[in-house]
């Protein structure tokens, strides 16, 4: 069935959907939403907007990978970001879960909002070559060391939600230690992404497989790849 995402594993808290598993794929996406707490602890939604939003992401990407990925999507364990366990350490044990059923694969992190968070602070884990962080919400601290891999960050100016400024320094701070690391800037683009969502799950798509699958770049990602950091669209 199109678009039908089965239970693969589950933690006490976490939850890994998937999206597409080819029978001997080369890479592996996990896509990650976004998303505030509500109240302490909240468990995570499957039919949450900040969840469903990231489906048609996941969807394109697949679709993009042409049956050479494996795509995942992780609902973290509680709602927004507690700091006893974040999600990125729900990245972590994601990533150990698929790593113990396919072995060690390229993987490439994609997530938004809070998710894009999550994707740039776990962009460090073993086996992750890219991240993709659309509309991320940071903080100026989170910069980690991303030696080796391919970055981009893509955000709207009209976002209010998720500060563009905030998202534009974290990224150009990982220029100093990505292998590529790129900013787009999408004009009147807003948090949810809907105006603009093939715009966003297009760029996801193309990056992902120029850096798992070595696939010719072609426009906003060629540049990012051939070193040009800020790019406005």
């Amino acid at each position: 069935m199109p678009g039908y995402d089965g239970r693969v594993d589950a933690s006490p808290g976490a939850r890994l959907l998937q999206t597409a598993l080819p029978r001997d794929p080369e890479g592996v996406v996990l896509v990650l939403h976004g998303g505030g707490s509500r109240r302490d602890r909240m468990r995570v939604s499957p039919a949450q907007l900040s969840v469903l939003r990231m489906v048609p992401v996941a969807d394109r990407v697949a679709r993009a990978g042409r049956r050479r990925l494996a795509v995942f999507r992780l609902l973290n364990s509680v709602r927004g970001w507690d700091t006893r366990h974040t999600p990125v350490d729900d990245v972590a044990w994601a990533l150990e879960r698929v790593r113990d059923r396919l072995g060690p694969l390229p993987t490439s992190l994609v997530g938004h909002s809070l998710g894009g968070r999550a994707a740039l602070l776990g962009g460090h884990l073993p086996d992750v070559r890219s991240v993709v962080a659309l509309a991320p919400w940071v903080q100026p601290s989170d910069v980690r060391d991303l030696g080796g891999r391919d970055v981009l960050v893509v955000h709207g100016t009209e976002d209010r939600v998720a500060s563009p400024a905030r998202a534009l320094a974290v990224a150009e701070a990982l220029r100093s230690s990505a292998r590529h690391a790129g900013f787009v800037s999408v004009t009147g683009g807003r948090h949810a992404m809907l105006r603009h969502h093939r715009l966003f799950d297009g760029l996801a798509a193309d990056f992902v497989t120029a850096t798992l699958l070595g696939e010719r770049p072609r426009g906003v990602v060629a540049q990012v790849l051939d070193g040009r950091f800020l790019v406005e669209i």
